[in-house]
């Protein structure tokens, strides 16, 4: 199930569908009011930082535009677009090629359907983002072609836009994390916790559980926003169980040690999401920080969407 779908079911269960923010029972829901041709823009920015016991050891930094339009909107769902521009990559070591692969959505339009609450449904142009971004990587190809192994790294790149499935699963983690708590009514400081499944980078067909709690943590009347909060705890055992298979299949392909699991650092996978949205349902300021520890290593990735 969806993130943004689950917390919809979740959060609607014991409320009826009316209103955003109502003082007078402490609860506000998250529902998109947007008119036809409504545009905002957006400040994007990513970071990641690769940390080894106290000392940060890697740093890269992407930023870019998005400009969100409503193309349409009828009683039953808005059709959206997501533009792509101005993107900026920066990194302790300076590479061109990781420059063109962040920049491969670059003027690229996204176009989404939400239901009528202006949760996420699908991405409904994919086929044309499919066909954009496989133009850019050929073009990479024919730069980079002299480059060992890089047909192999352009080619996961392509893996993400394959299919609709992929493109929605790990390809759109903004658009996701923009809509992600729309359709559901909160109520203050009330903690709702549930399971959900997620898609497995290492073994599409099997799923990981993930343990999730959202709550509404301030209501701000006189401001017309509220600030709800999300966290998210993959299963360890799934993880840990699917790395083990999957550098198995790898030692396996390049005839190398099958590595002993006793070996292997424990990973763990938490997602926590913080966004201050208006009463309109316009996203203000969202801040999501994704934590993935493997023993002294620890990988971080912070995408920030604040609105212009």
């Amino acid at each position: 199930m969806k993130k943004n779908l689950f917390i919809a079911l979740l959060c609607c269960s014991f409320f009826p569908v009316f209103g955003q923010i109502n003082m007078s029972d402490s609860t506000a829901q998250v529902v998109g009011y947007w008119n036809k041709n409504e545009k905002q823009s957006y400040i994007i920015t990513e970071e990641k930082l690769k940390i080894k016991d106290a000392d940060t050891t890697e740093r890269a930094v992407l930023k870019y535009v998005v400009d969100v339009t409503v193309k349409d909107s009828t009683a039953n769902s808005y059709t959206i677009d997501w533009h792509y521009r101005d993107f900026d990559f920066k990194s302790d070591t300076y590479n061109q090629i990781m420059v063109d692969l962040m920049s491969v959505t670059q003027n690229m339009t996204i176009t989404i359907k939400t239901d009528e609450f202006g949760a996420f449904q699908e991405v409904v142009n994919w086929k044309d983002v499919r066909g954009y971004i496989y133009k850019a990587t050929d073009k990479m190809k024919k730069t980079y072609r002299e480059i060992a192994h890089m047909d192999k790294v352009i080619a996961q790149v392509e893996d993400m836009f394959k299919t609709k499935e992929a493109i929605e699963a790990s390809s759109i983690e903004d658009i996701q994390q923009f809509y992600s708590f729309h359709g559901g009514k909160y109520k203050l400081k009330e903690e709702n916790t549930g399971t959900i499944q997620l898609h497995n980078i290492y073994d599409s067909k099997e799923p990981f559980d993930a343990k999730v709690t959202v709550w509404l943590d301030e209501i701000n009347p006189d401001d017309d926003n509220y600030i709800i909060r999300y966290n998210q705890v993959v299963d360890e055992k799934q993880l840990n169980d699917a790395v083990f298979a999957y550098l198995n299949k790898i030692a396996k392909t390049m005839k190398t040690a099958v590595p002993k699991k006793e070996d292997m650092p424990l990973f763990q996978n938490e997602v926590n999401l913080a966004s201050r949205i208006h009463n309109t349902g316009w996203i203000i300021y969202s801040v999501q920080t994704k934590t993935v520890v493997a023993e002294d290593f620890t990988n971080i990735t912070e995408t920030i969407i604040e609105i212009q």
